[in-house]
């Protein structure tokens, strides 16, 4: 190894030796989806006993990985662990709206058992609203890791710092972005391929709104992009599959694109794009 490249790596490995890795994170999200839910718990945690002794664990679990990053440990280290775990049932609460709103919102499921078992888009919910309220906490680092882990698992990628309200409804999933700034208002239904993005990638935008702002009731089909830190989708409205849209709609809209078929060769003859369709 030469030199010059050893100093940099001797620099790299000293600056957070403590630093914990990406999958002791991730295992702390497991093994704190397993308190909240039997089907990822690796023992079963039947008694009033267990579950208390499991959330203390998991309490020194996250001081742990909290005190060994610097950036969090000046924060106050057992002030956020306990402030986390306050939330715990908020958390919860958010996430029994979300089952329901996946389960009503799927035809094709047949329990909340289901949802909870083998939807990725609640797997990629629950890292979420668990990385947000961290996020929310002024937690370093571990927010991402785990909104990472979960798009890994799934193909959505949601930043931790998004704002999502209840009854929130992912269906398939892949492929979904939702950008750092987004807003989402409750009982929205967002569709695989959907990007929630900004329309500038400009580091002197860091500090400000970038992504859109989703309001209640809409339903975003597969494909649909929309950009803009301005741009509003009224309640709602329905998006539909491959739009592309960056500016703001009204409540009660509907985009979509329409093919207009040739009725000799039943190829497209023209696309017509139409805008606020009521």
């Amino acid at each position: 190894m030469k030199k010059e490249l050893l100093n940099r790596l001797l620099s790299e490995h000293q600056l957070c030796n403590t630093c914990p890795s990406p999958e002791e994170v991730d295992n702390f999200f497991i093994e704190l989806m397993g308190l909240l839910y039997m089907d990822y718990a690796k023992v079963p945690l039947d008694t009033a006993q267990l579950l208390l002794e499991e959330e203390e664990r998991l309490k020194e679990r996250l001081e742990d990985l909290l005190s060994r990053n610097p950036m969090n440990a000046v924060l106050g280290v057992k002030k956020i662990t306990e402030a986390f775990f306050d939330e715990l049932s908020n958390i919860h609460n958010d996430l029994i709206k979300d089952v329901m709103a996946i389960y009503e919102g799927d035809p094709a499921c047949k329990s909340r058992r289901e949802v909870i078992r083998s939807y990725p888009g609640f797997y990629a919910i629950a890292a979420y609203r668990i990385a947000h309220q961290l996020h929310i906490l002024g937690v370093e680092d571990l927010p991402r890791i785990i909104t990472e882990h979960a798009h890994s698992q799934t193909g959505v990628d949601i930043h931790p710092g998004a704002d999502i309200a209840a009854s929130f409804c992912i269906d398939h999933g892949t492929g979904i972005v939702i950008g750092e700034t987004t807003i989402i208002k409750q009982h929205v239904k967002v569709y695989q391929g959907v990007t929630l993005g900004a329309l500038s990638v400009d580091k002197a935008d860091a500090d400000k709104k970038r992504h859109p702002t989703i309001e209640e009731g809409c339903v975003l089909y597969a494909g649909a992009t929309i950009l803009g830190g301005e741009t509003i989708i009224g309640a709602n409205s329905i998006v539909g599959g491959n739009t592309w849209i960056t500016r703001s709609v009204p409540p009660n809209s509907k985009i979509y694109y329409q093919a207009i078929m040739n009725n000799e060769d039943g190829g497209i003859d023209k696309l017509v794009f139409k805008d606020f369709a009521k």
